[in-house]
């Protein structure tokens, strides 16, 4: 009976086993059927997407075909319009071919007849607005399914020209669907074909015809600031490959480096006299610098489409690679030296680091000239070099360059060691080029140094020292000028307890900048001309640049005092069409026009700029008789933070390098 108990039993098991393999193969049979329906969806969407994309593209192309026959055949393309769009988020429309613009500065408006000095490298004209999409551009695809459409709605959400990007993100998936399961990828796509642009447009103006010296030294700059662009993309792109699965990226440096990017390229085109030559390099350059344009867009919707974690160290960064390494003992860079941490801890003290070299022009250093000094740093070094110059006027034209990475100039005093010079735009220098002090290498140090160009206010532009070097720190510095002094161009850089005197747009550029603890001295112009203390370069409404003028105090010279009511005198004007200046926690005295701001050109860029002021003191601090623009605010505490050394900065780098800084706003 037990045996034949155990036969039922094991029957009984055989079924259950038999039945448990039936139900699995129905299940493996309904997982094929699923798998092979959606799979065949998803190839009759893909073929819909192409038939649909040839047949909007076929419509384009006769839309276009229609619009040209009804052109003349010899009309010239259209070029960047002159006046800025009502919004910034509308596309601009092109202009008239009969009013060719150029974003070079002219001079104030005189109070008398009389000819203006201009603020561009080259006779003035109107500045461009936003830039439109190349005509070359073809029109996005239609349709790439609802969940690709979704995606690439929210990628482009921010993108100042949307068409354009969906279409480029949409190729993109056609060749690599994997891209949108990462994001980077995309970004990658893009920076990579901005460097494409970028080679097509130096490729097509090296056939340009040079006929002037003017043209020829225009183009030399043009070379230069294309080759720092191409610099800027590959690093971006090292970058963003670094960045892991899942992780969210820290895009400060990203940022930086694509508004670089963008800068370069309106400083070719602003190096060219206005003509024909600077219509073809601003058409010339008009796609690339939308794909940068693109590029800024894709970097700020990076972040908010990844997941929160840690970003992977860059793999490399040339240049850049040692500038800010893992902190030591003490809480200062490793390869800060112990005299030159307790040189920036002690910034307001005389204790001086050991320097490698000295300069003397009396013949006790090791080199007469700064420039010999610079010639004989060595192409590898570890941490920071040093070099120390004595008292003296030292007329040369020096220029740390980029590959000189973590290079200190220090002197016995702002007014006892002094870089001197006197290039300018009257003598036929672009404005780039009549530096008499350039900084280009990543994480340059000055202090106690002064910068001078003599030129003086007939000459116009002349530069006293012009700085593109990432991270850059200046104290107790001295810039003396006229039009033009301090070129803050690019990147990263902070300013503290420094002089800068002037007349004209005496502190402009395109860099991200804050100025602390500084002594702004306005001086005599000619006659016929008006005082502006800035004029901010942004071009591009995603670029993360702008002037910030922190516990400042803005005044006249002293032999400009008792004449300073005669003249108008004025805190800045849009040199671009996103031009952006704070002034926060500054003395402002009694001579500023109650206006404050100053027009570029009619109504150029009033709506688009910001010009923010905040907790201001001083009889020229009101602001109830301030300009009624769009763009010029009283902004409130929590605004103004966007704007300290901590945020605007992301200005960690600087604690860490020891200099005396306040990180946030006052009490």
């Amino acid at each position: 009976m037990v045996f034949q108990d155990f036969d039922i039993i094991q029957e009984r098991r055989r079924q259950e086993r038999q039945r448990k393999l039936k139900k699995r193969l129905i299940i493996a049979l309904v997982a094929i059927f699923v798998i092979a329906g959606i799979a065949a969806a998803g190839a009759l969407a893909f073929i819909s997407m192409k038939n649909s994309s040839k047949k909007s593209e076929k419509n384009k192309s006769d839309d276009n075909s229609k619009a040209d026959d009804s052109k003349p055949k010899d009309n010239p393309p259209p070029s960047t319009p002159s006046t800025p769009p009502s919004t910034p988020s509308t596309p601009p429309s092109p202009p008239k071919p009969s009013s060719p613009p150029s974003p070079k500065p002219p001079a104030p408006k005189p109070l008398a007849a009389a000819a203006p000095a201009p603020k561009a490298s080259f006779p003035p004209a109107p500045v461009p607005a936003p830039l439109p999409a190349p005509k070359s551009a073809p029109a996005p695809s239609p349709s790439f399914g609802e969940g690709a459409s979704e995606f690439i709605k929210s990628f482009c959400e921010i993108s100042t020209f949307k068409d354009y990007c969906a279409n480029t993100i949409g190729k993109t998936l056609e060749e690599n669907p994997q891209s949108a399961t990462q994001p980077k990828e995309l970004v990658k796509s893009f920076i990579t074909k901005t460097t494409d642009e970028l080679d097509k447009a130096f490729t097509k103006a090296s056939t340009f015809e040079l006929k002037t010296d003017v043209e020829r030294k225009a183009f030399d700059v043009c070379k230069e600031v294309m080759a720092n662009a191409k610099e800027e993309l590959q690093s971006s792109v090292d970058r963003v490959g670094t960045i892991e699965p899942g992780k969210l990226p820290s895009n400060g440096d990203l940022n930086t480096w694509l508004s670089a990017v963008m800068s370069y390229q309106e400083t070719c085109i602003d190096s060219f006299p206005d003509g024909p030559l600077k219509n073809d390099f601003r058409t010339t350059l008009n796609s690339s610098q939308v794909y940068t344009s693109n590029s800024l867009a894709m970097v700020r919707q990076l972040s908010s489409l990844m997941t929160l974690g840690k970003e992977k160290p860059p793999a490399k960064r040339r240049l850049l690679q040692t500038k800010f390494p893992l902190l030591a003992k003490g809480g200062y860079p490793s390869w800060f030296n112990h005299e030159e941490r307790r040189l920036l801890k002690e910034a307001d003290d005389d204790k001086k680091p050991i320097p490698n070299v000295t300069v003397a022009q009396d013949g006790s250093g090791n080199f007469r000239t700064i420039n010999e000094a610079l010639a004989a740093v060595p192409q590898k070094y570890g941490g920071r070099y040093v070099i120390y110059v004595k008292a003296g006027i030292y007329d040369e034209t020096v220029i740390v360059p980029k590959k000189m990475v973590n290079l200190t100039i220090f002197g016995d005093g702002s007014q006892k060691s002094i870089i001197t010079g006197a290039k300018n735009f009257v003598d036929g220098f672009p404005t780039y080029q009549t530096a008499s002090f350039v900084a280009s290498g990543p994480g340059f140090i000055a202090k106690s140094m002064g910068f001078r160009n003599t030129a003086g206010p007939d000459k116009h532009q002349a530069v006293a020292a012009r700085v593109d070097g990432d991270r850059a720190i200046f104290l107790n510095c001295r810039f003396e000028g006229f039009q033009d002094t301090l070129y803050t161009q690019t990147h990263r850089q902070f300013y503290r307890s420094c002089v800068i005197a002037g007349t004209i747009d005496f502190i402009f550029g395109d860099a991200t900048v804050v100025f602390q603890n500084c002594l702004i001295y306005v001086r005599k112009p000619n006659d016929n001309q008006k005082n502006i203390v800035t004029a901010q370069g942004r071009k591009d409404k995603l670029e993360t640049t702008g002037i910030v003028i922190q516990n400042s105090k803005i005044l006249p010279e002293e032999p400009f005092k008792p004449l300073a009511k005669q003249f108008k005198n004025y805190l800045g004007r849009p040199w671009k069409v996103y031009s952006r200046t704070i002034i926060m926690e500054t003395l402002i005295e009694d001579f500023i026009d109650p206006a404050g701001w100053l027009e570029w050109e009619g109504d150029f860029a009033l709506s688009t700029l910001f010009y923010g002021e905040f907790n201001n003191t001083g009889p020229g601090a009101r602001t109830d008789g301030r300009v009624k623009w769009a763009g010029r605010r009283d902004i409130n505490r929590e605004e103004a933070q966007k704007y300290t050394v901590e945020t605007f900065l992301k200005g960690t780098w600087v604690k860490e390098a020891g200099a005396p800084v306040r990180m946030g706003l006052g009490s």
